[in-house]
């Protein structure tokens, strides 16, 4: 089966900034998501070579930026900009080359969208239901301690997640989804993967950033 995991829901490509923790000046908490108006991020994705077994460049660019705020039922959002080049859409891989925008807000560690949706938890440690799908359900659980993640932007300790499918014979996919988030830097990397494969086709990685 090609079902994805990543494109059960499209994860926003988002969240670095520079090299200190970013802090809200009403709580003087850290602003783990790095959600402020004219961030900016650039990642790159690496399809996997069987021949090599390494990682090569597939030419795919995304630039996301913070581009303004909005108020959507009675809560602030902030405006997401993402700009795809060198994809091929004929795959689930990847945004469509071109342009889109997308809401996200913060609320108790939770990064969630406009609809409510979370789409990474940085304090809950509980097993959280994605996706129901008649060939199985898609899960997501937050993996306790850190990790040391090096990538072209710098070297960063994450904490991430795991994103994995229950089968409908109750036995769990090959396929295995991680999501790396540094506390005021937002998303360093992340796999994607497909549920019959061990090995992530796809790992997408921050290459740079700034911050205002």
């Amino acid at each position: 089966m090609r079902h994805s995991l990543w494109c059960i829901y499209i994860i926003a490509f988002i969240f670095s900034c520079e090299n200190e923790p970013v802090f809200d000046n009403e709580n003087n908490e850290v602003n783990f998501y790095a959600l402020e108006v004219g961030n900016s991020w650039v990642y790159k994705s690496q399809r996997y070579d069987a021949s090599t077994q390494e990682y090569r460049d597939n030419g795919v660019v995304d630039y996301v930026s913070i581009v303004g705020t909005e108020v959507i039922e009675g809560n602030t959002y902030y405006k997401f900009r993402t700009e795809t080049i060198g994809s091929d859409f004929r795959t689930e891989e990847s945004n469509p080359t071109g342009l889109k925008f997308e809401y996200f807000r913060e609320l108790d560690g939770n990064l969630i969208n406009e609809e409510g949706f979370i789409l990474f938890t940085n304090n809950n440690y509980e097993e959280r239901l994605v996706k129901e799908n008649n060939w199985g359900n898609v899960y997501e659980v937050l993996v306790e301690g850190s990790t040391i993640i090096n990538v072209e932007a710098g070297e960063f300790e994450c904490v991430n997640s795991e994103r994995y499918a229950i089968l409908s014979n109750g036995t769990q996919s090959r396929g295995l989804d991680r999501y790396y988030y540094a506390s005021g830097l937002g998303l360093i990397y992340h796999t994607f993967s497909y549920i019959s494969s061990s090995t992530p086709p796809i790992v997408r990685r921050l290459v740079s950033y700034n911050i205002q």
